[in-house]
């Protein structure tokens, strides 16, 4: 979806890859669901020229105006063979939720780093230890817990979960409205794509879940209150410690320099990144803008300067690399804004920084090493 503005609205549209019925259309506006709808008759057309392309080996994925994009998927394996069309409409009804955050502004980033949006606890040690026990008492190696969607602390069965679902499952629990518990039935896209899991998620503190992913066993009456009371009733103050953690990430009184406005830092190993824009909150631009302006940059520096390394599979011998990759690189923004955006790697991990006019372009470099070199014993 790219560089469309703010208000552009966005449609997403799924249709049947055999007979164009199209399943959902889901649309939002300047970051907003909304309920304007495509009309039948743009479907068809876009269905129309979908159908043409598939005859010449084409694929339609997106299609855009000067003012509105509208996004196409087709052909997944999942939904090639469809036996009731209007009972697979209702199935994908619960889907919604996470569906619009996609298309929302959302305050995570990894629908495009394909990292686990993580948040550093004030008292980890202790929050692990008391979460692998639970885990242990309930029966289930995948645990974690969640604050706005974001990952405080997991087992390591958890951090065991493949691509998607690792992302995906945070980013469904903060997309679905508040609840004291529940049994959400879930199909893993990598690890299990036809047997569903039970989701099975439990409020400590408004914001703040406990997730266990599991089969059969447990049922949720057996996590009554006096098992969560015994567990989590020790560590009270340090879970509300947590909530502000959402959208700051970092630790309260965490030392960053007056001049970063929002960073995004990743540990590409361990698939996991820490996101905020709280820096400086009194500054311009907008905590709206500092995301749009980091996820863009992302975008740029990870197809342009630091790709990923290609697997076995995907190099080839005609292939060539570059000799020497860049360590650092940095972007000034136009006239009327000048805010600075600079990326360095060190290692496994890869930092992004926005950063005030006022920040002196030769010392970009060293600002962001500092700050990483900083950051590294939390991710």
């Amino acid at each position: 979806m790219g560089d469309e503005g703010p208000g552009s609205p966005v449609h997403l549209l799924c249709l049947a890859a055999s007979s164009g019925v199209p399943l959902f259309c889901r649309s939002s506006s300047g970051g907003a669901p909304s309920r304007q709808q495509l009309p039948f008759s743009v479907i068809g057309s876009l269905n129309g020229v979908h159908m043409f392309g598939q005859n010449l080996d084409v694929q339609l994925n997106s299609a855009r105006t000067e003012d509105t994009t509208v996004v196409l998927i087709v052909g997944l394996e999942e939904l090639t063979n469809i036996r009731n069309v209007e009972r697979l409409k209702k199935e994908l009804r619960a889907s919604y939720c996470l569906i619009d955050s996609f298309l929302g502004n959302s305050e995570l980033i990894g629908d495009l780093t394909q990292c686990v949006d993580c948040v550093i606890p004030p008292e980890g040690s202790a929050m692990q230890e008391t979460l692998s026990g639970f885990a242990e008492a309930t029966g289930t190696a995948f645990v974690s817990l969640l604050v706005s969607g974001r990952v405080v602390a997991a087992t390591e069965g958890w951090w065991r979960l493949g691509m998607p679902e690792a992302v995906l499952l945070p980013w469904l629990v903060g997309s679905l409205p508040p609840q004291a518990a529940r049994d959400y039935p879930v199909y893993l896209p990598h690890g299990s794509p036809t047997v569903p899991h039970r989701l099975l998620t439990l409020t400590l503190l408004r914001g703040l879940e406990l997730c266990l992913l599991c089969g059969p066993r447990p049922p949720l009456g057996q996590l009554d209150p006096q098992l969560m009371e015994r567990w989590w009733q020790p560590l009270l103050e340090p879970l509300r410690a947590c909530l502000p953690l959402g959208p700051r990430a970092l630790p309260e009184g965490f030392p960053l320099h007056s001049d970063i406005l929002g960073l995004l830092l990743l540990h590409l190993e361990l698939r996991r990144c820490l996101f905020t824009v709280e820096p400086s909150k009194d500054k311009e631009p907008s905590p709206e803008q500092r995301r749009r302006l980091l996820r863009n940059f992302y975008t740029l520096v990870a197809t342009t300067h630091f790709p990923p390394e290609p697997g076995p599979a995907e190099k080839q011998e005609d292939t060539v690399y570059p000799a020497q990759m860049p360590r650092a690189c940095y972007l000034v923004l136009g006239p009327g804004m000048g805010w600075q955006l600079v990326a360095v790697q060190l290692g496994l991990r890869l930092l992004l920084l926005l950063l005030s006019p006022h920040t002196p372009t030769h010392g970009l470099r060293s600002l962001a090493t500092r700050t990483l070199q900083a950051l590294t014993p939390l991710l």
